[in-house]
Order: structure tokens, then C-alpha cells, then sequence
């Protein structure tokens, strides 16, 4: 019985009131560190890599993918208004299904979260590479890409990638306030960036590139709509937050929702406009600068070096709020017993998990350097889409075993919009294809192992037994 024993969530929340965690976020900052989540390798990279798949009818994938978002969000807002605890889904499945699912939800978000940093890094190392070479600036080769990740060349650490990530860390561990005001900037401008070439992309549309809409029929539609998935992920991290913002109960409902309706728009506009301007067959050799490209065949060069400029800024956000999301999360496992105890110190001067940031920024800033990581999204989306299925069932679960709980947000029509949630991400993941179910078992087998051989002996629950 002790593997599904369950957090009291009145205990939860009085150790909450009780921690150093400063509280500097509101309405607005959510859902910016939201955007800067969602808006970056998404859209200026896979898009590209959708096209191919899907054609024009990457905008119907864009969609499907939102719908699985946004039934989840539904229940992420529920949950992170009542139960208001750094941890995000990790935390509501340990006061709902019992330790064993906690733990196996928090061992896929490190996955999660540790590959799309380490994804991310390598896809801003490229672009960044790019502008600096505009202007006669060249990493050497030897330094430029990871082993084995450029044919026929000698590479044997991908230094750009690296130092990004070691600066991203650098920033979180001195401050939410700080890792705040520049993530709300560079966000900003980004969306500068993506509505400038909504703006002039528009005139340059084809309709006629538009036909045949759906060259791959609906088959190639849903197995893009797996892919890009990885577009969304990321309005997640809003609730791993939830220690450190103001009001709570009001402001991540509203930081979860708005940042990923406003993504999700600008997705489909983009998606659309691209399409327009490129016929989709000539993505191919081309998917990993999309939106360049597009620009480029409508011969208004002058936005090239702009896009290129949202591009890092857009990767750089990403990396530091789902770097930030992981941090927290490895912060409510040590917390809890199942990590080590060092992981939830918290600064007394920074008031952040500075050993946590600075172990988990140095593990993804290696990743990025040695391993070529051109498969990761599929990898990561496993990960992501489970944390949504069971977060859903979490809100029915409670639910019924809680009913007179206060919440301050209330996930609708529970259980049918909790249960499309479960639907639409386990159609998602079932198009998947083996090699990534593989990989994924061997990651939660080595998880079962630890928990095993540690985290359950040293779990605080076990200890007040």
C-alpha cells in the first residue's frame, strides 16, 4: 500500500506558506513565460518539417495538437488554482493517484524538460551561427556541432549550444525577478517579429499554392499533429510556477489559458501564410529554417536578418522557462524525500534552488554539446503527452474523492472534457512510432529502478509512517 500513499493537500499547502520561494509573478508575467515557452523552435522550425508531412493542411495539425492542449489546460488550471505548489503535475498526481505515479510523472518531466533545453540549445547554436557568419564571425568546425553531427566533417563540441545554456542558468540562479524582466522582453520582440511577418507576408500569399490541401490525406494530417505537438509544449511550465506567484488562485488559470489561445492563433496564421508563399514540396532540404525560406521566395530580403534575430530570441525563451519548469520541479521531488535533500535548498541571498539549477543546466548544456539530437521531439512529446493524460485524470479522481474542495477554477462538464483530454493526447501518442516507445520505457524502467533502490525509503511519507 505505501507506493500509493497520497500528500494531504491541506499539509501541502501550509509547507507551501512556509518556504523562501520570493514571489514576483503576476497575470502578465504567466503568460509571457508562457509564450516564451511555446513560440520558438515550434514555429520557426518545425513548421517546416510539417509541411512536408501534412502540406497545406499543417494548419488542421496545428489545431488537432491545440485541442489536446487546450482540454489539458483546462484541467492544469484547475488544479493550479486549488493546489497552488511548485511541482506542476507532478505534485497534483502525488495528492490524487499516490507516490508511484508521482514519481514515474516526475521522472518524465525531467525527461521532458531536460531534452527540450538540450534540443533547443542545438537549433539556437545553428541560427546563431548563421547571423554571426552574416557579419564575417565564424565558430570553428571542430567547435561548431556535436560528434558525428555534420557528415563528412570533424566536430567534437557544439560550443555555442553550451554557453547559452550555462548563461540561461547563470540567470535562474540569481533570481526569478531578473530571469523575469528578461524573458518579458525578449518575448516581446519575438512577437514583434512573428506579427511582422504576418504582416508582410500576407500580400505575397498564393492561393494556388494552397491546392491540394491535403496532398498526404488526413493520415499525414494526424501523424503531423503528433510531431508538432512539440510546438505547445511548454504552457505546462506556467504551473510549476505556482510558489512563486502572486495571487495564484486568479493568475495561473489566466497564464496557462491566454498563452496558449495566443499561441495557438498566431500558429495557425503563420502555418497558413507560409504555405501560401511556399508550395510544400520545396521544404524539402529546407525544414530547418522555414520561415526564412519563405521569406526568401517572396524576395523581401530585408526581413531575413529580423527573422533570424526572433529565431534566437524565441529558442532563448524557450530554454529558459523550460529550464526554470524543470528546476522547480526537481525542487518539490527533493522536497518531498524522493530526490536528495541538496536539490531543495533554497538560496538565502537569490532565494532560488541554486544547486538544483546549476545540476540540471550543466547536465543539458553537456547534452547539447556531445549528442547529435536530431530525433528528440518525438522523445519528448511521449513524455509530455502522458503528464497530460494523467493530469486529467487527476481532476476526475479528485473530483469525486474531494468534491467539497475549494477551487478557486473549475475545469468544465468533469469528466467529458477531462476525458477528451485523455482521448486526444492517447491518439497522439499512439501515432508515435516504436523506436520512441522504446526509448521511453527504457528511461521509466531506470526511473522504477531509482525509486526502488532510493526514493522510497527516503520519501517524508514514508518517514511519518
Amino acid at each position: 500500500m505505501s507506493l500509493w500513499r497520497k500528500k494531504d493537500i491541506g499539509t501541502m499547502m501550509e509547507g507551501a506558506k512556509q518556504g523562501n520561494l520570493s514571489k514576483d509573478l503576476g497575470a502578465l508575467d504567466l503568460t509571457m513565460l508562457g509564450i516564451g515557452a511555446i513560440i520558438g523552435t515550434g514555429i520557426f522550425v518545425l513548421t517546416g518539417t510539417g509541411a512536408l508531412t501534412a502540406g497545406p493542411g499543417l494548419i488542421f495539425s496545428f489545431i488537432i495538437a491545440a485541442m489536446a492542449c487546450f482540454f489539458s489546460a483546462l484541467s492544469y488550471a484547475e488544479f493550479a488554482s486549488t493546489v497552488p505548489i511548485s511541482g506542476s503535475v507532478y505534485t497534483y498526481t502525488y495528492a490524487t493517484l499516490g507516490e508511484l505515479v508521482a514519481w514515474i510523472i516526475g521522472w518524465d518531466l525531467i525527461l521532458e524538460y531536460l531534452l527540450a533545453v538540450s534540443a533547443v540549445s542545438v537549433g539556437w547554436s545553428g541560427y546563431f551561427q548563421s547571423l554571426i557568419g552574416g557579419l564575417g564571425i565564424h565558430v570553428p568546425k571542430s567547435l561548431s556541432a556535436a560528434p558525428g553531427a555534420i557528415p563528412g566533417a570533424t566536430t567534437y563540441f557544439n560550443l555555442p549550444a553550451f554557453l547559452i545554456v550555462v548563461v540561461i542558468t547563470l540567470l535562474l540562479s540569481i533570481g526569478v525577478k531578473q530571469s523575469k524582466r528578461v524573458n518579458n522582453i525578449m518575448v516581446f520582440v519575438k512577437l514583434a517579429v512573428v506579427l511582422l511577418f504576418i504582416f508582410v507576408g500576407f500580400s505575397y500569399v498564393k492561393p494556388a499554392n494552397w491546392h491540394p490541401f491535403l496532398p498526404f490525406g488526413f493520415s499525414g494530417v494526424f501523424s503531423t499533429a503528433a510531431l508538432v505537438f512539440f510546438a505547445f509544449i511548454g504552457f505546462d511550465a506556467v504551473a510549476s510556477a505556482a510558489e512563486e506567484t502572486k495571487n495564484p488562485n486568479k493568475n495561473l488559470p489566466r497564464g496557462i489559458l491566454f498563452s496558449l489561445l495566443i499561441c495557438t492563433l498566431l500558429y495557425v496564421v503563420v502555418s497558413g501564410i507560409m504555405t501560401g508563399i511556399v508550395p510544400y514540396k520545396q521544404f524539402k532540404g529546407n525544414v530547418d529554417h522555414p520561415i526564412s525560406l519563405a521569406i526568401q521566395v517572396a524576395g523581401i530580403d530585408w526581413v531575413a536578418g529580423i527573422i533570424d534575430l526572433g529565431a534566437i530570441l524565441g529558442m532563448t525563451t524557450v530554454m529558459l522557462v523550460m529550464l526554470y519548469g524543470q528546476t522547480r520541479i526537481m525542487f518539490a521531488m527533493s522536497r518531498d524525500g524522493l530526490m536528495p535533500k541538496g536539490f531543495s535548498e533554497v538560496h538565502p541571498k537569490f532565494r532560488t534552488p541554486f544547486k538544483a539549477t546549476w545540476f540540471l543546466g550543466i547536465i543539458a548544456a553537456l547534452m547539447a554539446s556531445f549528442l547529435p539530437l536530431q530525433e528528440l521531439a518525438e522523445l519528448v512529446n511521449i513524455g509530455t503527452l502522458s503528464a497530460f493524460v494523467l493530469i486529467s485524470v487527476a481532476v476526475i479522481v479528485l473530483r469525486y474523492t474531494k468534491p467539497d474542495l475549494k477551487r478557486a477554477f473549475r475545469c468544465p462538464a468533469v469528466p467529458i472534457i477531462p476525458g477528451l483530454a485523455i482521448l486526444f493526447c492517447g491518439f497522439l501518442i499512439s501515432q508515435l512510432g516504436s523506436a520512441t516507445w522504446l526509448r521511453f520505457g527504457i528511461w521509466l524502467l531506470i526511473g522504477l529502478i531509482i525509486y526502488f533502490l532510493y526514493s522510497r525509503k527516503h520519501s517524508r511519507l514514508n518517514d511519518e509512517s
